[in-house]
């Protein structure tokens, strides 16, 4: 096994940091691009440092310091990356912003489904509590189900 190690070179920490960068790019932990770049920095320190520092043990100490180093830095000071905007709560989540929005029937509902106009999209919707909906009546949008819009009948 220290053969395998002993012969480690810049251009392994570089190929080990781009195969961690894709699987983030897949799964978008966060985590997996923190050792990516403790890769680079790593695949950095093989390349620049005097040939009596680049032996594996010292890539691998300086890969595990890398590592832990900005793992923790991402998950402290970067925390707040992965939390939604609150300038902009319902980013992204399309029948979220819907909620409170007025439109109108576009036909009877049937068992309580049918078709609404907000704006100038037509939405798939249900009734709730079985509210009798007819053609032409102004609803508001209650709330969401998947990609179905929960509408009452407007009072005013």
């Amino acid at each position: 096994m220290e053969q395998v190690f002993s012969e480690l070179t810049f251009w392994h920490w570089l190929v080990l940091g781009l195969i961690l960068f894709g699987i983030e790019m897949m799964t978008g932990t966060f985590d997996l691009l923190m050792v990516a770049i403790a890769a680079w920095l790593t695949a950095g320190f093989a390349y620049f440092a005097p040939d009596a520092w680049t032996v594996w043990q010292w890539q691998m100490v300086i890969f595990g310091i890398a590592s832990t180093a900005l793992i923790v830095f991402g998950r402290t000071v970067l925390s707040g990356i992965r939390k939604s905007s609150p300038d902009h709560p319902t980013l992204n989540r399309r029948m979220a912003a819907l909620i409170g929005e007025r439109g109108m029937a576009m036909g009877d509902f049937l068992s309580g489904s049918g078709q609404v106009r907000i704006g100038d999209t037509v939405w798939r919707a249900e009734a709730v509590e079985g509210e009798m909906i007819r053609t032409g009546d102004t609803v508001v949008v209650e709330g969401a189900r998947m990609t179905t819009a929960l509408v009452r009948r407007a009072t005013a």
